[in-house]
């Protein structure tokens, strides 16, 4: 094994958001992780693993509103369902911890400190996008538009999913808000950067040596040197949100940091919260330091999380190596939380089908240098014809003709040159995978051990144990000696990848777990007892393959469904009479108003107090999107969205709601000849698909279609040809 000159391994895996159940794509870096972790014991390597969630920054506040919860109260309620999968998948972690613990507050406010203390803090008057009708600056994820970079017209406000750009808000395309969809305008504010080009110069010396020197994959390469040769600029430290850590600086104790800054250091505050000696890891001169993560993690550890720790000027333990996957994508398309496509871990659990067997397929089809995808048919053939066609039929075949021949007990081994031959092959290819591991390939490893086997049905088969015991009982017992020594191997082999199966291997070997120092041995001697064979992994069958497609793609075939209806069709449009208007407590720009939708009394908050007063409002008869997602816009719930027409006016926003003054409060608004299904909880992102717009005498159009009551053609004044409806 190649450990280099360090005795002791810290290895982590990318931090998740707590803002959803963990998927397929999800696990890859962890059980990655877990798997190179499992391999290090058994090499008898010293070595931790540390695993956690990410709960801080504005995917948890999103989340929280969605969900009508504290973000605390999301975060409690997502670790455990993390954890509780993270189990379930049969990780082996030492420490399962939380970035919103005190200990990382601890950490990351200390680390802090030192960045400035050693002049690596700036402050900066920055614009930030502020949505005047929310009232409030938005952070990055807040913000959704076009990247200007690839074109992508969903990027987030920090980050495009598409290509990979680290973002600003400011920088998107058409920008609106995530929670209302107005366009922001752009505000100054003051926050907190760390001047990476002040630390450029120790930062580039240390990512020069260590990419060669822990052999970085060469994704991780090729995104560092781009940051490196685009050149580092400042980056922003801090946000302008309340569930955060507080920063401890004047001025700034309102702002909380920036996840990006905290999060990595969650794996040192997770250190700290699960065990005391946690010192003796992250400044250890012995330690080496590997990070598993997706591809889009890359530039927050080769670049972000060492220059804050070189930053401090203190010994803490920087990254060695790094394993970057690329993705799984799920039946051709991206695995999403938010439109719920993929296989997600409660999914898998509901199959019935064991961990191991998903953590085999995840492990043989691990996207190391290019995304993969996961499909019910490849999963169906990658169980039956490797895990038992292959390794299942060879263990059983083994160990049933020990309990039938030699009365379950390893024969001896009388070894020919033929049968040395074989071990021979068998060692060379036990090398390669250690060596594959070591490198952590662990697809190829996976392989290379799965060849194992198949080299093992070949010598049973060419051997012929079932004949030869009666021709040639020596040679007979020679092969059911070699290959019970081989499943021996196989089952220290596939531990890391294969736990619970190893387990039930070494229990029908009627042996303790072995280490990777007795690969290669012939260690299970004459007249050894085994116990019974059993078989270790079931087939999956077509019908098995049809239920799961139909269970678990439902949600996508319903997507698919749905994106042949008319995007109208989901919308719940009613005429809403407004009983009375409050000014909103802690928003200066928003109203708070009762309406009346006909079968029942509802709030509304909106931010048109900047257009209309109180009393201009009061009994008029407007139209509303009923079946809106609810969300909560400073402490006030909002049940559905009054229909405005909106457009530019030089730097001014004219903004006129939709009126229908001859219908009654419930009455239905529509489209002729769409047949409205409306969507229960319709999100914003689905309402904005509907494309309304004024025509010349101020009705509102639809695929030139105007839409009506069973009484009259809604109309706007005051705006326009050609004002868009939001």
């Amino acid at each position: 094994m190649n450990q280099q000159t360090k005795k002791r391994t810290l290895v982590t895996s990318a931090l998740p958001y707590v803002n959803n159940v963990p998927h397929l794509g999800n696990m890859v870096c962890i059980i990655s992780a877990d798997v190179y972790t499992r391999f290090l014991r058994s090499n008898k390597v010293d070595v931790i693993s540390v695993i956690g969630t990410d709960e801080h920054g504005t995917t948890t506040e999103t989340k929280a509103l969605e969900e009508g919860l504290t973000p605390e109260q999301v975060c409690e309620k997502y670790f455990k369902i993390h954890k509780e999968i993270y189990e379930w998948f049969g990780n082996s972690f030492d420490c399962i911890g939380r970035t919103s613990s005190k200990e990382n507050y601890e950490v990351t406010q200390d680390i802090f400190k030192k960045l400035n203390q050693n002049g690596f803090i700036k402050k900066q008057i920055v614009v930030q996008a502020y949505c005047t009708k929310c009232d409030k600056f938005l952070a990055d994820r807040f913000v959704e538009g076009t990247c200007p970079k690839c074109g992508y017209k969903d990027a987030r406000g920090d980050q495009c999913e598409n290509c990979g750009a680290l973002l600003n808000a400011t920088e998107l395309v058409d920008a609106r808000c995530k929670i209302c969809g107005t366009n922001p305008i752009t505000k100054e504010t003051e926050h907190l950067f760390i001047d990476l080009p002040k630390l450029a110069p120790l930062l580039e010396k240390w990512i020069n040596e260590q990419s060669v020197k822990g052999r970085w994959s060469q994704n991780a390469k090729t995104m560092t040197d781009a940051w490196i040769r685009d050149g580092l600029r400042e980056r922003c430290i801090t946000r302008d949100l309340k569930w955060g850590i507080p920063v401890p600086y004047p001025d700034f104790e309102k702002k909380v940091f920036y996840s990006w800054f905290d999060a990595p250091i969650g794996y040192i505050g997770i250190t700290k919260e699960c065990r005391e000696d946690w010192k003796e890891w992250w400044f250890g001169d012995d330690v080496r330091l590997v990070q598993f993560m997706g591809k889009d993690n890359i530039p927050f550890h080769t670049v972000l999380f060492p220059a804050s720790l070189i930053g401090t000027k203190e010994d803490y333990v920087l990254l060695d190596r790094i394993s970057s996957n690329e993705y799984i994508n799920y039946e051709g398309g991206q695995f999403s939380k938010s439109r719920s496509l993929g296989v997600f871990g409660d999914d898998a659990i509901k199959t019935g089908i064991p961990a191991d067997v998903w953590r085999y397929y995840i492990m043989v089809n691990r996207p190391e240098k290019a995304d993969t995808d996961f499909s019910w048919e490849d999963f169906q053939s990658k169980i039956n014809n490797e895990l038992v066609a292959n390794l299942g039929n060879f263990i059983n075949r083994t160990i049933s003709f020990i309990n039938n021949y030699t009365d379950s007990k390893v024969p001896k081994a009388k070894l020919d040159e033929k049968d040395n031959a074989f071990l021979q092959e068998i060692r060379k290819e036990i090398k390669k995978a250690t060596e594959l591991l070591d490198d952590i390939q662990l697809k190829d490893a996976l392989k290379s051990i799965m060849h194992i086997s198949k080299l093992g049905n070949q010598y049973f088969q060419e051997t012929q144990p079932w004949k030869s015991i009666k021709e040639n009982k020596a040679k007979a017992e020679t092969c059911l000696a070699v290959c019970a020594n081989i499943t021996k191997d196989l089952a220290v082999m596939i531990r890391p990848y294969m736990p619970e199966t190893s387990n039930k291997i070494f229990n029908q070997l009627n042996i303790q777990e072995k280490n990777w120092d007795d690969l290669g041995k012939l260690s299970l001697e004459k007249h050894h007892k085994i116990n019974k064979a059993e078989p270790l992994l079931n087939k999956l069958e077509d019908n098995d393959i049809k239920k799961f497609k139909k269970e678990f793609g439902g949600k996508r075939m319903q997507e698919k469904t749905d994106e042949r209806k008319d995007p109208f069709a989901k919308l719940d449009l009613k005429v809403a009479k407004i009983i009375s208007v409050e000014d909103h407590p802690d928003a200066e720009k928003l109203l708070v108003m009762k309406i009346n939708i006909g079968d029942e009394e509802r709030q509304i908050v909106g931010g048109i107090k900047k257009y209309y007063s109180k009393q201009e409002l009061v009994g008029r008869n407007l139209i509303v999107v009923k079946n809106l997602k609810p969300i909560v816009l400073r402490g006030k719930e909002s049940k559905g969205m009054l229909l405005a027409a909106m457009e530019k006016q030089g730097d001014e926003e004219n903004v006129k709601l939709l009126s229908a003054k001859n219908s009654n409060p419930g009455d239905d608004v529509f489209i002729d000849g769409i047949d409205k299904q409306p969507k229960k909880h319709l999100g914003y992102s689905e309402f904005k698909e509907v494309e309304m717009r004024t025509d010349s005498e101020g009705h509102v159009i639809y695929d030139g279609k105007q839409l009506k009551t069973g009484k009259e053609q809604v109309n706007v004044e005051g705006v326009k040809e050609g004002a868009l409806i939001r």
